[in-house]
């Protein structure tokens, strides 16, 4: 839907400093061959019997993938705990409907030209406009919504996080796997779809509120959109909601890992908030520059090096995680933030790791998806 500028403006300035959302995409599966399973209308219907999950519960591109949201936590933690209770309840009623849900970026052998899609006017829409570059998108991820008062506030935070981007996805990398084949990737859901999606990825710096709706003016005024959710980008100001959304991540495999994502990526954005606020200068990479860290991302994920931006300099992606919370430390002391912990390899990696000790790619993701099953449905996933 078009949200009149004005209004989206007036959202921001109502909103609130460090509310949460999340939201998760899962794969929806056969639990005896782990085939991609369109069976998302059945699931949404049988939700709506669920207190919890009828507000939880919602559709994406494909009939085999279910999304859930926490809703607006007024912290981190009111998030986390509410995205549990609503995992839970999902994975019950996967499992008394016989069904099953993986959480990895890609599936690793569907074929995108047999997965149907569901039937909305938001995603006919998108389908008709975008033809085989929709079709083609059999992705899951993970997106975290941060809430900053202010739109001027919003967009600037929003300019300070793209350098940050690579770092999160070589943290967050969780499918090395498409169309039956080892990629070669850490992240092919990123190549699949921030690389073919318009208006997708690393975005511009505007450096306003006025800068930005100009760009959706024009994009409008042009019908080069229709709904404002056309403009794809890895992070992006939600005009809906009054947030910064950070749309970069691979789903995680387990709980644990996705509650640690949230964390950091929550702390990444107050943090950015932060150093707008006490006028530390921003780092205003270009975005060619972003763009060669984002590659390495997508290719070799924590395997591989980085680069530090301003010094023109190589470093381990492992310690993508360490630097980014050296510099969150004063936000997450501000607001409460407990440190995020990750597991010595992330998704990626340990999926690499059993192909190379001799595991076939079924054998990989059957793990995969015991993992999911055993972290997300259990009382103690979130943390």
């Amino acid at each position: 839907m078009i949200v009149p500028l004005e209004e989206a403006e007036a959202t921001f300035e109502a909103s609130v400093d460090a509310t949460v959302g999340i939201e998760e995409e899962f794969a929806i599966l056969d639990p005896g061959t782990l085939d991609l399973a369109p069976r998302y209308e059945e699931l949404h219907d049988a939700a709506q019997d669920d207190d919890v999950l009828a507000a939880a519960v919602c559709g994406e591109l494909i009939s085999s993938e279910i999304e859930i949201v926490s809703g607006r936590g007024e912290t981190l933690a009111d998030a986390l705990a509410q995205q549990a209770v609503a995992r839970q309840a999902l994975f019950a009623l996967t499992d008394a409907r016989g069904a099953a849900l993986g959480a990895t970026g890609t599936h690793p052998w569907a074929d995108y030209r047999e997965q149907p899609n569901i039937d909305t006017e938001h995603y006919r829409r998108v389908v008709d406009g975008l033809q085989y570059v929709a079709r083609r998108n059999n992705t899951f991820s993970l997106h975290v919504h941060v809430g900053i008062q202010g739109a001027d506030r919003a967009v600037r935070v929003c300019d300070r996080l793209r350098g940050v981007l690579p770092l999160l996805l070589a943290i967050s990398a969780n499918s090395p796997f498409l169309d039956a084949r080892d990629s070669g990737l850490h992240s092919a859901r990123t190549q699949s779809f921030t690389k073919s999606f318009p208006r997708c990825g690393v975005p511009d710096a505007y450096g306003s509120w006025a800068a930005y709706a100009d760009y959706i003016r024009f994009l409008q005024d042009t019908n080069s959109i229709v709904e404002y959710t056309q403009v794809w980008w890895s992070v992006r100001p939600h005009f809906s909601f009054g947030t910064v959304e950070v749309r970069i991540c691979d789903v995680q495999t387990t709980a644990q890992e996705s509650d640690a994502l949230s964390a950091l990526i929550t702390a990444c954005v107050l943090q950015a908030a932060h150093d707008l606020d006490a006028g530390v200068p921003d780092p205003d990479p270009s975005r060619r520059l972003v763009e060669e860290n984002l590659w390495r991302a997508v290719r070799f994920g924590r395997d591989g090096k980085l680069i530090d931006l301003p010094r023109a300099e190589e470093f381990p992606a492992e310690a993508a995680v360490d630097r980014l919370l050296a510099w969150t430390a004063p936000a997450r002391a501000a607001h409460g933030l407990a440190e995020p912990i990750f597991p010595e390899l992330n998704g990626a990696q340990r999926q690499r790791r059993m192909l190379g000790a001799g595991a076939t790619p079924a054998e990989v993701y059957a793990a995969a998806v015991q993992e999911t099953h055993s972290t997300y449905s259990s009382e103690g996933a979130a943390s």
